[in-house]
């Protein structure tokens, strides 16, 4: 399709359409993950509801896909796609905050150092990712682990609405009492069901916290995982802390000889009584030898955008995901193994803890189905030379595999990249079949099939 071909559709919008003929194009079409290239017919820029319609509209009746791009840290690229009109929120990031009712709502195009920013001024937050620039939506919709879930749940068990443009160009609010089988479906189905425009969430006190980053040398790895896995189980839930394979990263608090050296890592958060941080942290401090450490008080958002900095625009990557029901010594020896060769500084291996408040919601009780998992490990490798590509991928993919004896069936849906889609089945479980249902009953015509999709019945 021809750029003349969107003259309507720029009648239609406010915002910008972008297609091959525009200047702005191949900065328009770029994700956060530099190894994605692909030519979208037109990025739609929207600037309200209006022209997400619009765009939904002009896609559906052409025979197009729609790729939708909230923060674009989709590691599979799915912002864009080949021949595909993208609807790019990247002009659409206002948080709005009720600090009476303690709730927010956030544009689709917000990223969590975004929404931080504008909760922290009410010392409130709800449970968001690890690193500030994800976007709000994305992570939401497939789930959000993060370092608040222990204590308040998942990002998606936070959801108390959302605003959706359907297939058919409708607009639909989903809530527990409006199309509640569509809100039940976004809360970890992915952007499966229609564009969101808008969510709404649930509110918690979270304003100043204990934070600690403590690097050991890895030769202590397996002293510090095995202490990890003991001391977590029997935290309460105001603590929730990762374990971690990096290089050593180039920050004041670690010696210069460890940077860019392997090193085990933990880093996470006290939320209980602050009196109390100190001793949380002590016996992560007397567990091993510490090649560096940062403990003590510290603003949520500071923690939450603390890495930033190490994920620019434009880094290659390539993800594996699992969950784990327990972190027994085979899935420890395997992050063992592969932790000592993480091939590049910016390659995070994190184990989350998703017990706590994440148990507390049934396995059907929303899309998101993996509630009886109590770790989920997530591998993440970021470098910048496209000749480490092929070494990379397959130091990846080699991990997983160790991994995957010891793993559930299903993975998380937010690490998984793009040859993963065949895994979407198993990945919901027993949740696929009603997910089906719905997709079917909203978007028959597989219309949002640019993510981990699930087929409509």
């Amino acid at each position: 399709m021809n750029a003349t071909s969107f003259d309507a559709l720029r009648e239609q919008v406010r915002g910008q359409v972008i297609t091959a003929d525009d200047a702005d194009y191949d900065a328009a079409r770029a994700v956060h993950n530099g190894m994605i290239d692909k030519r979208p017919a037109a990025v739609v820029r929207v600037s309200q509801v209006a022209d997400v319609i619009a765009a939904v509209n002009h896609a559906r009746d052409n025979g197009m896909p729609v790729a939708i791009r909230g923060g674009g840290h989709s590691g599979p690229g799915f912002g864009t796609a080949d021949d595909a009109v993208v609807v790019d929120f990247s002009a659409t990031r206002g948080v709005r905050v009720d600090p009476a009712g303690k709730t927010a709502r956030t544009e689709a195009g917000a990223t969590w150092a975004d929404f931080n920013h504008a909760t922290h001024a009410f010392g409130l937050a709800t449970t968001g990712g690890i690193v500030g620039s994800t976007g709000v939506s994305g992570l939401t919709l497939g789930g959000g682990i993060g370092y608040l879930d222990r204590k308040y749940g998942l990002s998606c068990d936070n959801l108390l609405s959302a605003d959706v443009v359907t297939a058919d160009g409708k607009f639909l609010t989903a809530s527990e009492t409006e199309n509640e089988d569509l809100f039940w479906a976004l809360r970890g189905g992915g952007g499966n069901f229609g564009v969101v425009t808008s969510l709404e969430f649930r509110l918690h006190p979270v304003d100043m916290v204990h934070a600690g980053i403590i690097i050991y040398p890895l030769e202590h790895a397996e002293t510090v995982a095995k202490f990890y896995r003991e001391n977590v189980a029997a935290a309460p839930r105001e603590f929730g802390a990762f374990l971690a394979f990096h290089q050593g990263p180039p920050v004041p608090f670690l010696p210069e000889e460890w940077h860019g050296k392997p090193v085990c890592i933990v880093v996470g958060m006290w939320t209980g009584d602050p009196a109390e941080g100190p001793a949380r942290w002590q016996p992560f401090l007397d567990a091993a030898p510490v090649a560096g450490s940062m403990v003590g008080p510290m603003p949520y958002p500071a923690l939450n955008s603390a890495f930033d900095g190490m994920y620019p625009k434009g880094l290659l990557a390539y993800w594996k995901a699992a969950f784990l029901t327990e972190l027994n010594d085979g899935a420890i020896n395997a992050h063992l193994e592969y932790g000592k060769r993480v091939p590049s500084i910016q390659t995070a291996v994190h184990i989350y803890p998703i017990d706590g408040a994440v148990h507390d919601v049934g396995i059907a009780d929303t899309a998101f189905p993996n509630r009886n998992a109590r770790f989920s490990p997530v591998i993440a490798c970021h470098w910048a030379d496209p000749a480490e590509s092929a070494a990379n991928i397959a130091w990846v993919r080699d991990f997983a595999a160790a991994l995957q004896p010891y793993s559930e069936t299903a993975g998380y849906i937010n690490f998984m990249d793009g040859d993963d889609t065949s895994r979407v089945a198993e990945n919901y479980g027993p949740n696929y079949g009603r997910l089906q249902e719905i997709k079917g009953k909203y978007d028959p015509g597989n219309l949002f099939r640019v993510n981990q999709n699930i087929q409509p019945q």
